[in-house]
């Protein structure tokens, strides 16, 4: 391809600086979650190829040291390592530029340690050695798994079940104090706060149970070994089965190679599943915060019955006020979630990114993917330790409405029957009466048998007063 300058400083070599060159694009590298995932996979692939024979000892010692000097980096200076691994997100969209760019940084960090110069290739060639048995068509998209997979492990399953505990705390904490239920926006029957929250909990549990399946769906189905188009060119057949047992060690996530290395390459069906379930959570986590938010609404011409933790000034120009910028927040992580969704979404259609043998918007899509994981992590721990956790209710407010509502006529329509419930309800209404009032003052029941179908923890519970409808 002709010379090609490459900064003295840098630690990659031609192939990276031609892509950095052709892909000025966003300025924003490929995650360093990919690039540590890479390094990990190429530290496999040394040892699973001494391993096999294919790779001497001393070589293989090499890559390994150099991987883990990349991992050392990483975890030290992420900015500072990062600076070795430039390649915009939209470049090749087989990844083909960001592997290129991790073998000969690899190489030249073995070239360094050695005594050799740098670019000299010696004693590691980039090609030959940390390349050895791998195409980047089946070691982006493996990385890209693998950087997912673990991300949703140690990051996103963790902050979504501190969640579901947080709001498990409240249901327990609130589950005796019975305010109205709404449905429509309008009033409904008596609901106790617990129950209400019970049901936030119950979201986050089916999220953390989305999390893993998306975990498991990124895990069990390495590229790894298919190399160029899936049929193992150039590579050990027990080469993708090594390298995920020794990826399973090494994260502790059970990483399995692709039972058909022809659907796991000219597809990633796999991550446009994984992103539908983060995008469930997301629309979970928007209910939960948006709910909150509502019930919060006031302080005196809203529902108000939570207060809700005063984080900032809400107005430069309304003194006083306060919003409900956590919820706020985290509907906007969940409106962006969405959004990767449709990105990941259409870079997994045939035709665009899906084409014959290859996807070609694997760099786009394994950006979305690791953005969404990051954004539901965060947003969750953001919104267990700055709202969830510190929620108060306001206690009159909250069950001072319940015998105002109108639909506790519910409850007197199997004994008088729902049209005449319904006059009730129209009547109480229209004179500014509750139900009770209207009733007792129309002599329509008995004091006592009203009293029992006016029991409002009664109407919270199956088979209590107003079952059956």
């Amino acid at each position: 391809m002709g010379e090609m300058t490459v900064p003295a400083e840098a630690m990659f070599g031609a192939t990276t600086q031609r892509a950095v060159q052709n892909f000025p694009v966003s300025g924003r590298p490929v995650p360093v979650e990919v690039i540590r995932s890479f390094a990990l996979l190429k530290r496999c692939c040394a040892e699973v190829n001494r391993e096999l024979g294919k790779l001497d000892a001393d070589g293989a010692g090499l890559i390994v040291d150099a991987c883990d000097s990349i991992l050392d980096g990483l975890a030290k200076d992420p900015d500072g390592c990062m600076r070795h691994f430039p390649i915009d997100v939209f470049q090749t969209g087989s990844g083909t530029s960001t592997n290129m760019n991790v073998n000969e940084v690899i190489s030249n960090l073995v070239a360094k340690a050695s005594g050799k110069p740098i670019g000299s290739r010696d004693p590691i060639h980039p090609n030959d050695h940390v390349n050895m048995g791998q195409s980047s068509n089946d070691t982006f998209p493996t990385a890209m798994q693998i950087a997912g997979a673990t991300a949703i492990d140690q990051l996103l399953v963790p902050a979504l079940r501190d969640l579901q505990e947080a709001l498990a705390v409240k249901a327990r904490d609130w589950d005796s104090i019975v305010k109205i239920g709404r449905t429509h926006l309008m009033d409904a029957t008596p609901i106790r706060l617990g129950q209400e929250f019970s049901g936030f909990a119950a979201q986050a549990e089916y999220c953390v149970l989305r999390a893993q399946r998306a975990m498991v769906r990124l895990a069990e189905n390495l590229p790894i070994g298919g190399t160029a188009v899936g049929t193992g060119i150039n590579t050990h057949p027990s080469f993708g089965t090594m390298v995920a047992e020794c990826l399973s060690g090494a994260t502790g996530v059970e990483f399995a190679e692709a039972k058909n290395h022809f659907e796991a390459q000219a597809t990633r069906d796999c991550v446009v599943d994984a992103s539908g379930h983060l995008k469930a959570i997301a629309v979970a986590l928007s209910k939960i915060a948006n709910d909150i938010r509502w019930l919060g609404s006031g302080p005196r011409c809203g529902l108000f019955e939570l207060s809700l933790p005063a984080t900032q000034p809400g107005s430069s120009i309304m003194p006083g006020k306060v919003n409900p910028v956590i919820c706020e927040s985290v509907m906007m992580v969940a409106c962006q979630v969405v959004g990767n969704d449709a990105a990941i979404t259409l870079g997994g259609f045939g035709g665009i990114g899906s084409l014959l043998q290859l996807n070609v918007a694997m760099p786009m899509m394994a950006d979305n993917l690791l953005e969404s994981i990051n954004l539901l992590a965060n947003a969750s721990t953001m919104f267990v330790d700055k709202c969830i956790a510190g929620l108060e209710v306001n206690h009159d407010i909250a069950t001072g409405m319940v015998e105002k509502s109108l639909m506790m006529c519910t409850s007197l329509a199997p004994e008088i029957g729902y049209d005449q419930a319904a006059k009730v309800a129209k009547e109480a209404f229209k004179s500014g009466q509750t139900v009770r009032e209207h009733v007792l003052q129309h002599k329509l029941i008995p004091e006592a048998r009203l009293r029992e179908l006016l029991d409002p923890r009664s109407m919270t519970e199956p088979g209590g007063s107003g079952a059956g409808g």
